[in-house]
C-alpha cells in the first residue's frame, strides 16, 4: 500500500520526502510535480515567503527513464531562504547567542508543542508545524495523483468562501461544474483549471470580487481570513472502500487526509451539514436509469454511501480557520517571565484558502489510490489497468 513521510523545517536547509508503495510503470516528471508546486504558491493574500521560494523538486530515487520502478521514491525541495537562517537553524552547536522564542501565538501549535516536548525555544515547534511542510506533501502526492489519472480518476477543487464572502446561490456554479466535469476525459481537472483562472479560485465572479475586497480589508487591519473549499473527484468506480471495519471506511480516511492539513478544522462529505437539518426524503439520492445505466437524480451523499463509493463524483468540503499569525497580535503569556504580553508576529499569509484547496486536491490522492489498489491489486500500472478495465 502507498504511504509517505515528510521531513524538514520551514527555515531549514530543505524539505525531504519518501513515497513508498507506488506501482511500477507510472510516467512522471519533475515538470509535472513542479506545476502542482507552482499552483500551491499562487493565490491572492499569500505572504512574502512566496516571493522568496520558487519550489522546484529534485527526484533522487525510485524513477528511471521517466517511469516509477516500484521502489521507494525520494524527493528533495531546497529552501532558498536557508542562507538567512543558517545560524538560527544550525544542525550543530548549542545555540549560544540565538534568541529564544518564548511567546506563543493563540491558535498556533506554539504553546501546546512547547509543553509537549519540553522545549525552552518555540522555534522547534514553529518550524516543523508550519504549513511550509505541505510543499513536500504536494510533491509526493502529485506522483500518486498521476497514477490515478492513468486510471481515469481526476481530482479538482474550487473555493466556495473566504471570510464572509461566500457563494449564496450554487445554481450557476453547479451547472458549470456539471458542464466541465462531463465535457472531456480530463473531467474534474477541467474544473480545477477553470478555478485557477481566479486569484482566489472562486468560480462566481461576484463572490470573487467580494473575497478579494475581504482580503484587502483584513490586510489593512492586520488580520487574517479563513474559508471553505470543495474537492471533487471524477471517474471513481463503484465499490472502493468498505463498511466492514471502522479503519477501512473510505469517508473517514478522506476526512482524515483533509483535516491533517494545517488550519483545517472541519470536513463534510456531500451536503453533510445541510443534510442534518432536513428530512430523509429531502436528503437521500434516488435512483434512475439513463440509457440503460443506473445513476442518481442527485448527489447529496457526495459519492459515498456506507463508506463505499457509489459511482457518483466524490464531493468533499473543508473549512480552514484564519491563520494564527496576526500583524496586530492578540494577548499571550511569555513563558519565560509568566507575564501577559502581545503575541509575536511570524512572517505569514493574510489568506491561504486558495493554496489549501490545491493541497486538498493532492492529499486525497493516496487515500483513493490505496482504495483502488485494495480492490484491484497489482504491482504495475499495466496490471492494475487491465483489472480495472475488466471490472
Amino acid at each position: 500500500m502507498i504511504r509517505y513521510l515528510t521531513s524538514g523545517e520551514s527555515h531549514g536547509k530543505a524539505l525531504v520526502g519518501i513515497l513508498e508503495g507506488m506501482p511500477a510503470g507510472v510516467k512522471i516528471s519533475a515538470e509535472y510535480i513542479n506545476h502542482q508546486l507552482w499552483r500551491r504558491q499562487q493565490g491572492y493574500g499569500r505572504g512574502g515567503r512566496m516571493k522568496i521560494e520558487t519550489d522546484k523538486v529534485e527526484i533522487l530515487s525510485g524513477i528511471r527513464f521517466g517511469k516509477t520502478i516500484g521502489s521507494p521514491i525520494a524527493l528533495i525541495i531546497q529552501n532558498k531562504d536557508w542562507g538567512n537562517w543558517h545560524d538560527k537553524m544550525a544542525i550543530e552547536g548549542d545555540g549560544t547567542g540565538i534568541e529564544k522564542i518564548t511567546v506563543p501565538r493563540p491558535g498556533h501549535a506554539d504553546y501546546a508543542g512547547t509543553i509537549k516536548y519540553g522545549f525552552d525555544d518555540m522555534r522547534n515547534v514553529i518550524d516543523r508545524s508550519s504549513a511550509r511542510e505541505t510543499a513536500m506533501r504536494v510533491a509526493l502526492c502529485s506522483i500518486v495523483r498521476k497514477f490515478l489519472e492513468d486510471n481515469g480518476i481526476y481530482i479538482g477543487s474550487h473555493v466556495l468562501s473566504i471570510g464572509s464572502a461566500g457563494v449564496k446561490d450554487r445554481t450557476q456554479i453547479d451547472k458549470l461544474i456539471a458542464k466541465l466535469t462531463r465535457q472531456s476525459s480530463y473531467s474534474a481537472y477541467k474544473l480545477t483549471e477553470e478555478a485557477d483562472k481566479s486569484e482566489v479560485r472562486i468560480l462566481d465572479k461576484v463572490t470573487e470580487k467580494k473575497a478579494i475586497a475581504e482580503i484587502k480589508k483584513a490586510k489593512k487591519s492586520g488580520d487574517t481570513l479563513g474559508g471553505i473549499f470543495e474537492v471533487i473527484v471524477t471517474g471513481v468506480p463503484i465499490g472502493l472502500g468498505s463498511y466492514v471495519q471502522y479503519d477501512r471506511k473510505l469517508d473517514a480516511q478522506l476526512a482524515q487526509a483533509l483535516i491533517s492539513i494545517q488550519a483545517i478544522k472541519g470536513v463534510e462529505i456531500g451536503d453533510g451539514f445541510a443534510n442534518a437539518a432536513k428530512f430523509g426524503s429531502q436528503v437521500h439520492d434516488e435512483f434512475k436509469i439513463d440509457n440503460g445505466k443506473i445513476i442518481r437524480k442527485t448527489n447529496r451523499a457526495g459519492g459515498l454511501e456506507g463508506s463505499v463509493t457509489n459511482g457518483e463524483n466524490i464531493v468533499i468540503r473543508a473549512a480552514m480557520k484564519p491563520i494564527a499569525t496576526l500583524v496586530k497580535p492578540l494577548r499571550a503569556v511569555d513563558l519565560s517571565t509568566r507575564k501577559l504580553v502581545q503575541s509575536r508576529y511570524e512572517r505569514s499569509d493574510v489568506c491561504a484558502v486558495p493554496a489549501a484547496s490545491i493541497i486538498g486536491e493532492t492529499v486525497v490522492a493516496p487515500v483513493l489510490a490505496n482504495a483502488l489498489l485494495e480492490k484491484y491489486g497489482g504491482d504495475s500500472l499495466e496490471e492494475i489497468n487491465k483489472r480495472h478495465r475488466c471490472n
